[in-house]
């Protein structure tokens, strides 16, 4: 290939742009002010192209740059990040996968701290909180252990109090199989993920603690395809990509009605930016080059596992080389870090999450073959991530293989 789609098929690019069919609305305002945005990304990577005399005709990841702002977030944060003081386990998450999908080894001791304030988020009751001396809730729980897992250290591991880990994860479970994010908190099918996933990787899963809860996760399935908070609600990528996942960890797969899972998903990608937008008519955002896209490699496996002859073997179910034009071009701060989309400020969240989304797009990987397509070559190649728990494909073997030596704990 001569280079990305906005130097390759620049005409053919601008006829996938939004038309309005003469009625206008403010959605449709806002969806052509971020297709200006992006088309004027697009030019000045060709004029960046046309300055270099065709030395290289892709974009390159900023590798340095954005390794220089992760680091510097391990050591101090700007004010303007008070307001996650409830969400730390998170930031420590953020910067931490970050810096393993770009092949950054932290030191011992800097792995020994984040461990240590992580254990500082540790409640007496189990579970972990977004700050010390908080109540224990569901997603920095999960932030939590995912942190610990990429850490993969000894003390890391050791960190996690299994036991009460699995009582507080119980504890959270309601009547009809549900699970609420914290005492008395609002319930979603986040819930169900975040609790799965961390039972599964610290090997404190029981089938009481999530009876009922795939059928719950499956009434959530909207008329468009995807999977909303709660039933009866709006399809939404984050939403989405929660209930999938929950669902084969769950090993309840069958409950998801596939073909019109696809559908929805395929349609979220954007034809002119590339990127994914996280519900119908809504605008493209970073994020979702996670959260829309890393749902595909879920699919696919179930797929497989069902031994349908349609499967692609090459590539995931989406446009891998749009989505990396995306987050190449429009998503990187030209300071480090990465955005939603241009003209949005950088923030750790969703440089995570397009980092994500930009190693899945890289790595066809399933249990029979293997494919890379890293646009810009091996200098742009990130770490692969798991799909469906999200931290180093590495870092969860070694996380599940440690705590599967372990016996699950007794229910008390």
């Amino acid at each position: 290939m001569s280079g990305p789609r906005c130097v390759r098929d620049s005409p053919v690019l601008a006829n996938q742009k939004f038309v309005d069919d003469g009625i206008r609305s403010h959605s449709a305002s806002e969806q052509e002010s971020v297709e200006v945005s992006v088309q004027q990304k697009f030019q000045a990577f060709r004029q960046w192209i046309h300055k270099e005399n065709g030395a290289s005709t892709w974009p390159p990841l900023n590798r340095e740059k954005h390794l220089h702002y992760l680091r510097k977030g391990l050591q101090h944060l700007p004010e303007g990040y008070e307001c996650l003081d409830a969400s730390r386990p998170w930031i420590c998450y953020w910067i931490i996968h970050s810096l393993y999908l770009l092949g950054e080894k932290i030191s011992e001791e800097e792995a020994s701290r984040v461990a240590q304030f992580i254990g500082k988020c540790q409640c007496p009751q189990g579970g972990f909180s977004g700050s010390p001396n908080q109540e224990p809730h569901l997603a920095p729980t999960y932030a939590a252990v995912l942190t610990l897992c990429t850490l993969g250290t000894e003390e890391a591991y050791r960190t996690i109090n299994r036991e009460t880990l699995q009582s507080f994860l119980s504890s959270m479970r309601c009547p009809s199989g549900e699970l609420t994010m914290h005492e008395g908190g609002e319930i979603d099918v986040r819930g169900a993920y975040c609790a799965v996933v961390a039972a599964r990787l610290a090997n404190v899963f029981t089938p009481e603690m999530f009876e009922g809860t795939a059928e719950w996760i499956a009434s959530c399935q909207s008329y468009e395809g995807g999977f909303a908070g709660q039933s009866g609600m709006e399809a939404h990528g984050g939403y989405t990509f929660c209930s999938i996942a929950a669902l084969v960890l769950l090993n309840h797969e069958r409950l998801c009605d596939l073909q019109a899972l696809l559908r929805w998903l395929a349609q979220r990608q954007m034809k002119f930016e590339g990127g994914f937008q996280g519900r119908t008519n809504k605008l493209v955002d970073g994020c979702y080059s996670f959260w829309q896209a890393g749902a595909f490699p879920v699919v696919h496996g179930i797929l497989d596992k069902q031994e349908s002859p349609n499967v692609d073997q090459l590539s995931w179910m989406f446009d891998e080389e749009a989505l990396q034009e995306y987050v190449l071009i429009c998503c990187q701060n030209l300071n480090g870090g990465l955005v939603d989309k241009p003209g949005k400020p950088r923030d750790y969240y969703h440089t995570c999450y397009c980092l994500s989304g930009l190693s899945l797009a890289q790595h066809f990987l399933t249990d029979s073959h293997s494919k890379e397509y890293v646009m810009g070559g091996t200098e742009n190649e990130l770490q692969m991530t798991h799909p469906i728990f999200n931290i180093g494909l590495d870092c969860a073997r070694e996380a599940l293989a440690y705590f599967n030596k372990l016996p699950i704990p007794e229910k008390r």
